[in-house]
């Protein structure tokens, strides 16, 4: 099941939309704003934004750079706009693909099925072997993208799996701020409030606080580390 949010202010179209990919077997949440759907992949984990352009609040472009400040989470433009100088921008601004309306839902089906396997790096039906990482009770697979702590399966958002996944591949070790955001984020400069906003949701979903860590150390003015519980 495919996770995703569509992002239209068009209640005709959101509904038709939300209609067809909940009848293909996928979990879909919509908003009407930019703002919504900020706040919506900051509080939940999708596999694919739909975004419009044409919001009411901001345009849709900036959107999709604040969205990329948030997750590399694909993101599908669908907008009536056909400029080409402009949808060169947009994907050059991290868009995943681009569909000018009107299109047919059997369109924007395989261009999700085309951007979703790309975004796992496998062919159609391959499953690549497992590769675990271990850290004290943590286990991380980076290829199905599941964790579990002691047992339990987390629940991550895109963003928390990543930052989980590349501090474990180095544990003990102290990983710089800007090392994280060119890495995990894929961006060469950014707000320090950014990374203290996920590990401070991390941290929740591990059952620690700041003030008494287990896995995740904070160096102040050095950096971050992940090492097992002593």
């Amino acid at each position: 099941m495919v996770r995703v949010l569509v992002v239209e202010d068009d209640q005709f179209v959101r509904s038709a939309l939300i209609r067809h990919l909940t009848d293909a077997g996928h979990a879909v949440r919509s908003v009407g704003t930019a703002l919504e759907a900020l706040r919506e992949v900051a509080q939940v984990g999708f596999d694919l934004v739909v975004l419009d352009l044409g919001l009411p609040d901001l345009d849709g472009g900036e959107a999709l750079k604040m969205l990329r400040g948030l997750t590399d989470v694909p993101v599908i433009i669908a907008t009536a706009r056909d400029d080409e100088a402009e949808i060169v921008r947009l994907l050059n601004d991290g868009a995943d693909d681009y569909l000018t309306k009107p299109f047919s839902v059997e369109h924007l089906s395989a261009r999700m099925a085309a951007v979703l396997r790309r975004s796992r790096g496998a062919g159609p039906g391959a499953e690549p072997p497992s590769r675990v990482i271990r850290v004290g009770g943590l286990a991380i697979d980076p290829l199905r993208r599941q964790a579990e702590l002691d047992g339990t399966a987390l629940d991550l958002t895109r963003r928390e799996f990543d930052l989980l996944a590349f501090l474990a591949e180095r544990p003990g070790v102290v990983v710089a701020r800007r090392e994280l955001l060119a890495e995990v984020w894929r961006q060469s400069y950014g707000e320090d409030q950014t990374i203290d906003v996920h590990l401070s949701w991390l941290r929740r979903k591990l059952g620690e606080t700041a003030a008494r860590p287990r896995y995740l150390h904070t160096l102040r003015g050095v950096g971050v580390k992940l090492e097992p519980p002593r």
